[in-house]
């Protein structure tokens, strides 16, 4: 079995498209920075407040003060997050429709038959409450993927900025998340 075996020392370096000069060149031609105007693209966690491209192309952190700002709006953004997803959940129970009960047979531990009842919740989906759950999950998917795309910065900073707001989200809004009860479940 033959191995393929690169020598990078006479690999001529990757070719980069300059949106501005309009040609292609090798990376030493742009300064020796890879990537979007002279930026390269961390790959691994780092702690910094120079050249931090957030989200958007013109959005870049270059000062400690804006560091902290963008670390407040992320970890108000994440909090969001948690808040919207346990929001949607207890619009879903306040609007729910077409409730049933189903009993069930299950086996007991000692070979008798118990009856187990479980609880079916229906919305009918051309409803306006419908029609506001999809919107609430469409908002709901962009901010989960703007928080993934800021987690991709690799920046560490950023990174506890989503962590400890979607903890304090979680914190502040679960206490109302729904609590499955098993209504068969009794004390003997």
């Amino acid at each position: 079995m033959a191995h393929l075996h690169h020598d990078h020392a006479t690999m001529p370096p990757p070719m980069v498209t300059d949106p501005h000069a309009g040609h292609t060149t090798g990376h030493e031609g742009s300064g020796g920075h890879e990537g979007h105007e002279g930026m390269m693209m961390k790959m691994t966690f780092y702690f910094g407040c120079k050249n931090v491209e957030l989200l958007f192309a013109g959005l870049v952190i270059n000062t400690p003060g804006e560091m902290v700002g963008a670390c407040i709006g992320v970890f108000l953004l994440a909090a969001f997050y948690e808040g919207l997803k346990i929001g949607r959940e207890v619009l879903l129970r306040r609007n729910q429709v077409n409730v049933r009960y189903n009993s069930m047979p299950v086996p007991g531990a000692d070979g008798t038959v118990l009856m187990e009842t479980h609880k079916t919740v229906g919305q009918r989906m051309l409803s306006l409450p419908h029609l506001f759950q999809t919107i609430l999950h469409v908002i709901q998917v962009v901010v989960s993927y703007f928080l993934m795309l800021v987690f991709m910065t690799y920046n560490g900073y950023l990174c506890i900025a989503v962590a400890a707001g979607a903890g304090v989200g979680y914190f502040l809004f679960s206490w109302r998340k729904a609590v499955v009860v098993d209504i068969t479940e009794h004390c003997h």
